[in-house]
């Protein structure tokens, strides 16, 4: 099935083209990820952590708190951290008091400084990874990293700006509805076979990979 007919079912349920337009996400250019400083890269690792099986709006409110709490995130100050600090953590009301979403923050710190040895900085990593080979960045942020796994990594990816899909459940509805997939979603094969629809989605309109994520989960007036 071609992009452009979930494109027009898109647009007869939003009802414009500057309805659908005014919906997508802003997207980074490859200097401006690369310039996004490693101590915001940890930080929104570990609130879109926190954010995970809770309510965004708590840990959003909550944020200028973990903020103070955290130091800053500084990675190489985190990826040593003394294991008596992770424990006064886990007693602070500034944050959500969570030990293992607290202990993920000097694992991925470390995974950080690991990068920045080789690339610099995690941005200037981010922002060379190509975008047809997402699912090879989510697998490998799952592996290196801690929580990183399924929609969090996702979430992290868009919250840089870095142009990627979102495997919403509207839109693994969407795809599975026109058998596009058959596999387990978040399955390696399933996440291929999700990345080989949207390259080919991706050659065929020229459009940004979390537009044509977003346009998708449209189709059922939902967000991706």
């Amino acid at each position: 099935m071609k992009f452009s007919d979930f494109y027009q079912r898109a647009l007869e349920r939003k009802g414009s083209e500057e309805a659908i337009s005014q919906r997508l996400p802003k997207l980074a250019t490859p200097d401006q990820i690369s310039a996004i400083s490693d101590d915001r890269i940890l930080s929104d690792m570990t609130r879109c952590i926190f954010r995970a099986g809770f309510v965004w709006r708590i840990i959003d409110q909550k944020w200028p708190g973990f903020e103070e709490a955290f130091k800053g995130f500084i990675p190489r100050y985190w990826q040593q951290v003394p294991p008596e600090i992770i424990e006064e953590l886990g007693r602070d009301t500034r944050i959500v008091r969570n030990l293992q979403k607290i202990a993920t923050v000097p694992q991925n710190a470390f995974m950080i400084m690991e990068v920045v040895e080789s690339h610099g900085s995690f941005g200037a990593f981010l922002a060379n990874w190509p975008s047809h080979d997402q699912a090879g960045l989510l697998k490998w942020l799952k592996k290196n990293g801690s929580r990183l796994g399924g929609a969090t990594s996702q979430f992290f990816l868009r919250m840089q700006g870095w142009d990627g899909f979102i495997t919403s459940p509207d839109v693994i509805t969407a795809l599975e509805n026109h058998r596009l997939i058959d596999a387990n979603p978040a399955s390696q094969t399933g996440l291929k076979q999700i990345q080989a629809v949207f390259n080919q989605w991706h050659e065929e309109s020229g459009l940004p990979y979390a537009h044509l994520s977003r346009i998708l989960s449209m189709t059922l007036d939902a967000r991706a």
